[in-house]
Parts: structure tokens; sequence; C-alpha cells
């Protein structure tokens, strides 16, 4: 019994470990990227976005198993991410994009 115990405890916190998530962003002329969403309250400074050579601008998080909304904050105006197809409706009349952290 102890054993069996054990084992399911370790299977419970190996599912609920955070994962490396990466979010991108393809703006090539942008001064300023970050990435906002209910992991961080919506915090537009909490993640700024590192830009490569390619003008692609990624941040990566640690994010626990689970459902997140979030969105890009670009030079100042709301952006939905291209490449997320999972949106919801926001209290602002717009989408948020949807992740979700397996």
């Amino acid at each position: 019994m102890v054993t069996r115990k054990k084992t399911e405890s370790k299977v419970a916190s190996a599912k609920s470990r955070p994962r490396k998530i990466q979010f991108e962003f393809s703006a090539p002329g942008a001064i300023e990227v970050s990435v906002a969403g209910n992991f961080n309250q919506w915090n537009i400074q909490a993640n700024p976005m590192k830009k490569d050579n390619k003008g692609i601008w990624k941040a990566t998080l640690s994010l626990e198993p689970g459902r997140y909304e979030y969105r890009f904050f670009v030079d100042g105006l709301w952006e939905n991410d291209p490449s997320c197809s999972a949106r919801v409706a926001n209290e602002f009349g717009g989408q948020n994009c949807v992740r979700t952290v397996a």
C-alpha cells in the first residue's frame, strides 16, 4: 500500500510540473512586444519578448498544465496570435487566444 501511494504521488506531481512553453510573434518592424494573459494577470510588462534576427519575437514561459488565455501587446496595441486557432470572446468585444498546456 505505501509503495502504491508513493507511486501515485509521483505521477500526480509529474502531471502538475511546469512546462517550458514558447510564444512567438512575427513583427520585424515592432519596437516592443510582450505576451500577456491570465498566467500573468494580463500584465504587459511581466513577459517582454526578445526579437531574433528574422524579426520573430520570442518568450519562453514556465507554465503549469492548464488552459490559458493570452494576447500579444505590440507597440501599444493588442494583437492575436496568428498561429493560434483556438480563441474565445473577451469582455472588450475582441478575442483572446487559448493555449492548453498538457
